[in-house]
């Protein structure tokens, strides 16, 4: 059987971080949306970590991501998006700076209930130019907040896109991710127009 170098195709992938807060859904919105069951580095939370890890606000939680998530989305045979979902505990941020190499941009999840947590996430992509969007995650009993004092608490530019999530359901992540990519797009200059929704 003879090779055919001609056919053969490379997708060009894109590489997308979903960051925040401990207990904010990164997770689950990177499980939601992946085509392929999504790497998963989660270790249950035990007594040792109680002086550490606050659950205040989250107590139902009994794991903790302690490297990172990794899902995949095919757009079309040219185009894949990598989805890496960081650690929530400032003890686990020195694998942010590997992690967020090379990335196209961000989604960073917001929980209304402990909103001060996504603060290291939006200055951390500040600081590096990283474009990003707030993605606020609507679980049950979260504080309502509007767009201008949400804006006004993160002490976001105008022009970063915060759009409203539900990081179980597929279609809203998905819905997210497409506000990254255009946001990033615009900010380039560039037209998606004819791209798949």
């Amino acid at each position: 059987m003879r090779y055919d170098e001609q056919s053969v195709t490379v997708p060009t992938a894109l590489k997308i971080l979903i960051a925040g807060g401990f207990g904010a859904g990164k997770t689950t919105l990177v499980g939601s949306v992946s085509e392929v069951r999504p790497l998963q580095t989660e270790e249950v939370l035990t007594g040792l970590g109680l002086d550490v890890d606050d659950t205040f606000g989250v107590e139902q939680k009994g794991t903790t991501t302690v490297a990172m998530d990794f899902g995949r989305i095919t757009i079309s045979e040219d185009l894949q998006i990598y989805l890496f979902g960081t650690p929530g505990q400032d003890r686990f941020w020195f694998l942010w700076d590997e992690l967020a190499f090379g990335a196209l941009g961000a989604v960073v999840l917001a929980d209304t209930r402990r909103l001060a947590d996504c603060f290291p996430s939006v200055d951390y992509f500040e600081q590096r130019g990283t474009p990003f969007v707030v993605a606020v995650n609507m679980f049950e009993g979260h504080k309502q907040i509007t767009e201008a004092a949400l804006r006004t608490a993160l002490d976001l530019d105008p022009e970063v896109p915060i759009v409203l999530c539900d990081a179980r359901d597929r279609r809203s992540g998905k819905s997210v991710l497409i506000a990254l990519v255009e946001y990033v797009a615009e900010r380039r200059g560039l037209s998606l127009a004819g791209a798949p929704s």
